[in-house]
């Protein structure tokens, strides 16, 4: 039995694909959670379908299709969302507590310490923490995009075991089911690939903001922070409770790493890469498979205007994506010292801060 999971609802689920939150489903979300909770299972919910909720709520207005309509449903479904989540798992005298999120609650390292220590708290006060993105307020710039990032961000976060994305869809399959009768459900994946990419892509939903692909992006930053992931349907009977106990449900997503330290962490789950370093292949080697820090001999080229001390990505001279790090330098002077042996760079700068363009305990393996 996993001992702290994260559910993450997609729309489609909590509206059974009707235009209005389905309650008796909700029900049995919330009957299900309940049973793992007196079991002394954490359960953290993501929950979407706020706008959902607030159009149904303000009778389906004719709004236009605007990221301002958008946060007014969220602004009103939001509150129609909670409401609704309070009362049902008052049915099994769980407590509940609201945590609303952005991305840049996140990217900061301060306010992603003071988030992951509101979540220890409600969870250590048996509080069952919903989650929902703050659409009411989000931008572009901030907002994370979907709910299946969210709770990946999420997992890493509060150090989950397991995260369980619920959809309309059985898991990923060989092809769309909705239009191959052919398609065999995929019951593991061990390496997400271009290919897998590909199956994943024609498949959405139309309710909400994920579809398949969503749910691989989300796969794979948990897992490299050491977190199962299970992609199942929310219409399976007793799905959360056989997933919990390790059941082969859907298509699971081993974790790929250990459980990552807070500092790792938040490197994986916060801010996104401002910039991007391309190594040649004698440094990818060395990143990948031998432990080691990136010198600056080791680099190609140099994109982005980053500072030092923001998150960049590594990759190696096809694009692959090899690592996540922060900089120990910024982009200007990586310019002028890429390629340089270390001894050199004090002589090319006027000055050093190191050795190392990203030092080895402040980068994440990308790489399955």
């Amino acid at each position: 039995m996993y001992k702290r999971i994260v559910v993450k609802l997609g729309t489609s689920v909590l509206t059974g694909g009707s235009r209005q939150l389905n309650q008796p489903r909700m029900v049995e979300i919330a009957r299900q959670c309940a049973l793992l909770y007196e079991q002394n299972v954490d359960v953290v919910v993501c929950t979407s379908a706020a706008v959902a909720a607030g159009r149904a709520h303000l009778n389906f207005p004719a709004l236009p299709p605007t990221i301002t309509s958008k946060q007014l449903f969220a602004a009103v479904g939001q509150l129609q969302l909670m409401r609704l989540w309070e009362q049902l798992f008052a049915i099994y005298s769980v407590r509940v507590g609201q945590i609303l999120l952005t991305r840049s609650d996140v990217e900061n390292r301060q306010r992603y310490l003071n988030a992951r220590d509101t979540f220890t708290a409600l969870l250590e006060h048996r509080v069952l923490p919903i989650v929902n993105e703050n659409d009411a307020v989000a931008t572009e710039e901030i907002r994370v995009g979907d709910n299946d990032n969210l709770s990946a961000l999420v997992a890493t976060l509060v150090s989950a075991d397991r995260l369980l994305l619920l959809t309309d869809q059985p898991g990923l399959f060989t092809a769309d089911p909705r239009s191959n009768p052919d398609a065999q459900l995929i019951p593991e994946v061990r390496k997400i690939d271009e290919t897998l990419r590909g199956l994943a892509s024609g498949s959405v939903s139309g309710l909400g903001t994920g579809g398949m692909t969503t749910k691989l992006q989300a796969a794979n930053t948990a897992r490299h922070a050491g977190v199962d992931v299970v992609i199942a349907a929310g219409s399976e009977p007793d799905v959360i409770l056989r997933v919990a106990a390790g059941e082969s449900v859907g298509t699971r997503f081993p974790a790929i790493s250990t459980r990552l330290e807070s500092r790792k962490a938040w490197i994986l789950a916060g801010p996104k890469p401002a910039g991007r370093l391309t190594v040649d292949s004698g440094a990818a080697e060395a990143i990948a498979f031998n432990g080691r820090s990136l010198l600056p001999a080791g680099i190609r080229a140099v994109e982005g205007d980053f500072l030092r001390g923001d998150t960049v990505l590594i990759v190696d001279g096809e694009r692959n994506e090899l690592a996540r790090g922060i900089a120990g330098y910024a982009a200007a002077d990586l310019r002028r010292i890429a390629g340089c042996r270390s001894d050199e760079i004090e002589a090319r700068l006027g000055y050093t801060y190191g050795d190392v363009a990203v030092h080895r305990n402040d980068l994440i393996l990308l790489t399955d």
